[in-house]
């Protein structure tokens, strides 16, 4: 094989800019944040289908909500850090610090999406317009986080948005059911 040696060729690149090394710290924990973004919304959502379908205040949703958050953003969060710490373990990931990063990463995206179905409670909204406007949120939330992960894969935004709408939409039906139920049982 003729021509210029790799190492000769990456020695004369021009350095990484801030724009390359944003995209690569992107890249690198992207996963992590979508992850924890996508299950922050959809179990914060399901918390708020399901206490509606029970007819339960909205303190109620409040207060589930609030606890969901901090309690499933913590252990994902642990969990990941967990399972990078195992992978250095057993000497195939990186150091422990990275794990670290990983797992904040994930709480990260965990908390801030899954505030979002909670801001109609929160926010000085009509009683009979707060599901509605969780309900809107809650979609455009989901749809953007999973467009998101077009940046970093072959998939195009429409579909990737659109599989985790579809996603959420199913968890939050299903926790809707679920509430109903159990109140109609309690009648």
């Amino acid at each position: 094989m003729t021509g210029t040696p790799v190492a000769a060729v990456e020695d004369r690149a021009p350095p990484a800019g801030p724009w390359d090394r944003l995209l690569r710290f992107s890249r690198h924990y992207l996963p992590d944040v979508v992850y924890g973004a996508n299950d922050g919304i959809i179990t914060t959502f399901a918390v708020v289908s399901g206490v509606v379908g029970a007819a339960l205040s909205d303190t109620v949703i409040i207060v589930l909500g609030f606890a969901n958050l901090l309690a499933d953003g913590f252990s994902m969060g642990a969990s990941n850090y967990l399972a990078r710490r195992s992978d250095v373990e057993i000497g195939e990931g990186n150091d422990r610090a990275d794990g670290l990063r990983h797992g904040s990463a994930t709480i990260v995206g965990f908390v801030i999406a899954g505030m979002v179905p909670l801001v109609a409670y929160l926010a000085p909204i009509a009683d009979g317009m707060r599901l509605p406007a969780a309900v809107g949120l809650t979609a455009a939330a989901l749809f953007g986080v999973g467009a998101s992960r077009s940046f970093v894969t072959k998939r195009g935004f429409l579909r990737s948005g659109g599989e985790m709408l579809l996603v959420g939409s199913l968890a939050a039906a299903v926790a809707f059911g679920i509430g109903a139920l159990v109140a109609g049982l309690d009648s």
